[in-house]
């Protein structure tokens, strides 16, 4: 990975197929996923968006599609959920990996929320997520203790993010989602960008730029981007402009 570039923003067209991670992204992040809400006019941003691309507009997150649509509502638009363990094509047809058994590791992960109340339990259809948010000393102990079950569990495997770590299905990338996205109408032959503030983004980064496309940073660190925006409320007014 390098320092993403401080260069602007790259200039929004017609011709883009655009990706969009949620939390920390489209929405600032929160304490608890729970509180998360975005502010007054990005739905509408968004719709006017999806209409001036074509439909070529994609959510593509770790939280699940049914999760994204109420946070979204009223639009339901094209979503890749749980990392692209599942996702919703522009036709409306959900396509969904087998859930995965994840019993032992549910299990642990619930004694270390009983043992340690700052701690966090996401549970999803195909996984879950451990947050550390608001006790970020406890990160090791959670990577620690679910780690070394994954042994025993190849269809599934660990993903890190900021403060959380996230039981998911092998294989599962929100790459693979976009390269899915890339492969149908009506993303297919436009010049994918995909935006996204966290490591969970980086295959989605990856794969945009395989194909020619561009990818940006929301926020600071190091990251295959080659763009960088400050934060997700100039993402939000870039999108804005966008739109218009």
């Amino acid at each position: 990975m390098s320092d993403v570039d401080a260069a602007p923003m790259p200039d929004p067209h017609r011709a883009m197929a655009l990706f969009l991670d949620f939390d920390g992204t489209l929405a600032d992040i929160a304490p608890d996923p729970d509180a998360v809400a975005l502010p007054p006019g990005v739905v509408d941003t968004l719709l006017r968006l999806h209409d001036r691309l074509g439909g070529a507009l994609a959510i593509v997150s770790g939280r699940p599609v049914d999760a994204l649509d109420r946070l979204l509502a009223p639009a339901r638009l094209p979503t890749a959920g749980q990392h692209g363990a599942e996702r919703r094509d522009a036709t409306g047809a959900l396509h969904r990996q087998p859930p995965p058994d994840v019993g032992l590791l549910l299990a642990t992960a619930e004694s270390l929320v009983a043992e340690h109340t700052a701690l966090l339990l996401e549970r999803k259809p195909n996984g879950f997520a451990l947050h550390y948010r608001r006790a970020p000393e406890l990160g090791d102990l959670c990577r620690g203790t679910l780690a070394p079950l994954l042994q025993g569990h190849p269809q599934v495997e660990l993903l890190l993010g900021k403060c959380v770590v996230e039981v998911k299905p092998a294989g599962a990338s929100k790459g693979a989602a976009a390269e899915a996205f890339m492969a149908e109408a009506p993303f297919a032959g436009r010049t994918p960008v995909f935006v996204g503030d966290d490591v969970t983004d980086e295959t989605g980064f990856a794969s945009v730029r395989r194909l020619g496309g561009h990818a940006i940073k929301v926020g600071e660190g190091p990251s295959l981007a080659q763009w960088r925006c400050a934060s997700p409320q100039a993402l939000r007014e870039w999108l804005a402009e966008a739109a218009a």
